[in-house]
């Protein structure tokens, strides 16, 4: 038993040594002293959001197990909000300061996944999200994808921003300035989509099934439901040599030894120190998605 300074609080922390990473040696108390030092970049993504926690037991290797219901032992101080499912409601953990963070990758939370609208508004996304995915390990074809759907974007007066997933491929994010609902948003996102395919029918699809793609990268839009989440700014992956989601540039984006996997636990905070985040703006590139429609349809 330990404990680490958070924020305004002293977190206990257990199992540290316990290692969740075997190829690497990557203990829990990695994890949680990463989460801690990325805690001020970090928080902006997680702030007035609702979070599912992913972990896994006993390591990496193990069977992912998803946590929407806050548990009844934690702490009173950790935010909640409540929201509806079928037959019933859900308190999710709202995660806005650094104690939060380290406490729940103490709690065994690897992984956290939020949703795209703030707690405010649940109903309108502040971000639209495609997560580019490659048929395999192949982030060039990614990449090129990527670079065609930001002109189409472009066209309709849409900015976007870059993220790596940890994982294979890229998540291109949309800020929005919340005024349309989720399922309106979602029905814009799959026409884009299926815009971007018309243009790049022999590397793009959007067929769902794997095994009908033809080694071609997978637009998915599905992330942007009202029930769905996405993997955050700096969450980390479960992946040989935990690698982190990370937001980076155009610029970035088009040098060739960037991938998927480029930034892990073990340089992350380094880059932080001496880069901006490319995504701390994302209020003030909000836009307007109505009028984006309006523009997608005379391409359409």
């Amino acid at each position: 038993m330990g404990e680490i300074r958070a924020g305004r609080r002293v977190i206990k922390t257990s199992s540290e040594s316990r290692v969740l990473f075997p190829k690497d040696g990557i203990t829990k108390g990695d994890i949680i002293s990463y989460y801690h030092a990325i805690a001020p970049w970090m928080i902006p993504h997680l702030k007035s959001r609702r979070l599912t926690m992913q972990r896994f037991h006993p390591d990496i290797y193990g069977q992912p197990v998803f946590q929407k219901s806050t548990p009844e032992h934690f702490p009173d101080w950790i935010r909640r909000v409540t929201t509806p499912k079928k037959g019933g409601t859900v308190d999710h953990v709202v995660c806005d300061n650094t104690e939060t963070l380290v406490y729940l990758a103490n709690q065994g939370c690897l992984t956290p996944h939020v949703g795209l609208a703030r707690i405010d508004r649940m109903d309108y996304p502040d971000q639209l999200v495609f997560d580019l995915d490659p048929a395999i390990d192949d982030f060039d074809s990614v990449r090129s994808i990527a670079f065609a759907l930001r002109e189409l974007l472009e066209e309709i007066g849409l900015t976007s921003l870059l993220k790596t997933t940890g994982s294979k491929g890229l998540h291109a994010v949309i800020p929005l300035d919340r005024k349309l609902a989720f399922d309106d948003a979602r029905e814009i996102a799959r026409t884009i989509a299926g815009v971007l395919v018309t243009r790049r029918p022999k590397d793009a699809t959007v067929e769902f099934h794997k095994d009908k793609r033809e080694g071609k990268v997978f637009i998915d839009t599905n992330r942007n439901g009202t029930a769905q989440t996405a993997v955050p700014a700096f969450a980390v992956r479960a992946r040989d040599g935990a690698p982190v989601a990370m937001p980076v540039t155009w610029e970035e984006l088009a040098d060739s030894k960037l991938n998927a996997r480029t930034y892990t636990i073990r340089n992350a905070v380094e880059r932080m120190q001496h880069t901006p985040d490319p995504m701390r703006n994302m209020a003030h590139a909000a836009r307007s998605l109505r009028l984006a429609a309006d523009r997608l349809a005379k391409l359409v």
